[in-house]
């Protein structure tokens, strides 16, 4: 699948129903997209993933009700991407730690492993959590607080965000580290 047919295609599941979510989804994508040079042959399959991240959260996939698992599942059952994406799409930004939080943490690990492109991961990681429900930039610490704020700290996504965010930390230093190599 191509950077542009996953655009139609989360475009046609989330626009109209979450244009909300169809607005972050552009703005994680148009991270990705500056971070082509860090990720030369898999600048597609980052910007592919990014917007499509989020996808699980189209009424017409709910399933599970974890946005990570039922997007990766609609992707595979469908042939709609590769391989590397799906499996981005199912791990993005720790879901594991969200999955283990709402005792699909063995469907998750199974179904979709962790891939092995750390890099990649992270980038994704770095582009979903600088970016705001309505597609604009901020910092990792700000979007953990909105994500709290929303959610509540009690709640199963406040409960994952705070477990997962030393890693979340990290991984957004690791990927502007890349960046300030390539400058």
């Amino acid at each position: 699948m191509s950077p542009d047919q996953a655009f139609e295609l989360s475009r046609s599941l989330l626009a109209e129903p979450l244009p909300r979510q169809w607005a972050h989804s552009l703005g994680v994508a148009t991270v990705a997209r500056r971070l082509a040079p860090i990720l030369g042959d898999h600048a597609d399959v980052l910007v592919t993933a990014a917007v499509l991240h989020d996808i699980g959260y189209s009424p017409t996939l709910v399933s599970t009700g974890f946005h990570p698992l039922d997007g990766a599942r609609f992707l595979r059952a469908h042939g709609q991407a590769e391989e590397l994406v799906v499996r981005l799409v199912a791990n993005h930004s720790f879901a594991l730690l969200e999955a283990e939080e709402r005792g699909l943490r063995e469907a998750l690990e199974s179904e979709f492993p962790l891939p092995e492109q750390g890099a990649l991961v992270d980038a994704l990681v770095y582009c979903d959590m600088t970016t705001t429900p309505t597609g604009e930039p901020t910092s990792h610490d700000e979007r953990i607080a909105e994500i709290i704020g929303r959610y509540g700290p009690e709640s199963v996504v406040g409960r994952f965000i705070r477990r997962a965010e030393p890693e979340i930390g990290r991984a957004v230093e690791r990927t502007e580290s890349r960046l300030a190599g390539r400058r």
